[in-house]
């Protein structure tokens, strides 16, 4: 599990089976539960050993034991068939497998592939046969997954918050697109990026022109968040920026409520001015969570935010904060830039929107008018219904990289009727 996750797992253990004798292999644990090796192990004592996808590849003697079973959670950590964690969980022997994930396919058909073949080897056949057979299903069809969900469906277990059958009492969640316009300074820099960005691809060819593009594809996404994200040369000033005023007026409104919010980034530089800025709107301090965050601080933070008389508002960067979290005290979910990936939006806001919460979740997705975070918004969409068309049931996203210069520049060009706010 990722180490975030520790904590869950051992409270969980408590609560549900407190019988299992629970040991920890990490180097945040503390005390007797350390373990170190298979010396260590001992089948009298241990039922439950818990450790993290990062400690797989320092703790070879994991691999050598035969578990009777290997649980993963989070388990999307090993959708890259190559990475070195994924690699070090193939090697774990085990009479039963299982993969727990609520996106297992984060952004194509390759993903699923490498679950099954922790899951089940050679179900799927080789990666290079999956490879053809997924290509093969770009035909525009409408049932060409069955052949795939058919193959799949037997060991997949689908558990939906919205299937009341399950969950009787989970409360609605709402989501809704919330669209800003640019400021000036923003509507400038922008274009002025795009220019910049149009004169460098005329040189750029390979793997030069896709590092290229993907770069400039942070840039338009800094600057839609705030001008001096990019620059770095001011203060972060609100009225600077048309996201952050639209934060600063929803924020005031869930401030007079006395509810609580999650606002979720995919960059740790921008957390501190978000922190400043609703700060100001709340009265009083909130917290921050990014992957710099010790591990250990990480469930006081949230024991802290889940207290009624906690912080207001926790400011969490995407991939830090995004999955494990149990954060119900908050009603409110504010995604104030957009990811390339439903399925990692979905498991951020499910942070708040999961068992225990008692009142409807309101999820605000910031959109910036008339720029690429639209195309964005768009591709998320397609990105949603193959996901959903494999397990229940598409659509097939083409790699910004691959677009033409053409393409490229449309999917960027700013639309200054839709744009500008200010």
């Amino acid at each position: 599990m990722p180490a975030s996750l520790i904590g869950n797992w051992q409270r969980e253990a408590q609560n549900f089976a407190p019988s299992l004798r629970v040991r920890i292999a990490h180097r945040s644990a503390q005390g007797a539960d350390v373990l170190h090796s298979a010396d260590e192990l001992d089948a009298k004592k241990d039922d439950l050993i818990i450790t993290t996808y990062g400690m797989l590849t320092r703790l070879e003697w994991l691999a050598e034991v035969r578990w009777h079973w290997v649980i993963l959670d989070e388990a999307q950590a090993i959708k890259n068939h190559s990475t070195r964690q994924s690699k070090a969980v193939r090697q774990l022997q085990a009479s039963a497998r299982f993969a727990l994930t609520g996106t297992p396919i984060e952004n194509h058909l390759g993903d699923l592939w490498s679950l099954f073949d922790f899951i089940n080897p050679g179900l799927l056949g080789n990666a290079n046969q999956f490879k053809k057979f997924a290509k093969s299903l770009e035909s525009d069809t409408s049932e060409r997954y069955a052949p795939l969900r058919r193959l799949v469906a037997p060991y997949i277990l689908r558990r939906l918050k919205t299937d009341k059958s399950i969950i009787t009492d989970l409360p609605d969640k709402t989501e809704m697109k919330v669209f800003c316009g640019l400021s000036t300074a923003q509507a400038k820099l922008y274009q002025q990026t795009a220019k910049t960005l149009e004169k460098e691809l005329r040189d750029a060819a390979g793997i030069q022109r896709k590092g290229l593009v993907l770069g400039y594809l942070m840039r338009f996404k800094q600057i839609c968040n705030h001008p001096d994200q990019l620059t770095k040369t001011g203060d972060y000033a609100p009225k600077e920026s048309a996201k952050f005023t639209r934060l600063t007026e929803l924020c005031t409104e869930i401030e007079s409520r006395g509810e609580k919010v999650l606002i979720f980034t995919q960059f740790r530089e921008i957390t501190d001015p978000l922190e400043a800025c609703l700060s100001e709107v709340f009265g009083r301090s909130g917290l921050i969570l990014h992957g710099g965050t010790p591990i250990k601080e990480r469930q006081n933070m949230v024991e802290r935010f889940q207290r009624p008389d906690g912080p207001p508002f926790f400011i969490l960067s995407l991939k830090a904060g995004g999955t494990g979290l149990n954060l119900t005290a908050a009603s409110h979910v504010i995604h104030f830039d957009r990811w390339w990936n439903p399925a990692i939006e979905n498991q951020a806001t499910d942070r708040a929107y999961r068992i225990g919460q008692k009142r409807n979740v309101l999820v605000h997705k910031f959109i910036t008018s008339g720029t690429l975070e639209e195309k964005i918004d768009t591709l998320i969409t397609d990105k949603q219904n193959t996901a959903d068309q494999i397990l229940t049931g598409g659509g097939a996203e083409k790699e910004l990289t691959a677009m033409n210069n053409n393409e490229l520049l449309n999917f960027i060009r700013l639309d200054l009727s839709q744009s500008t706010s200010s």
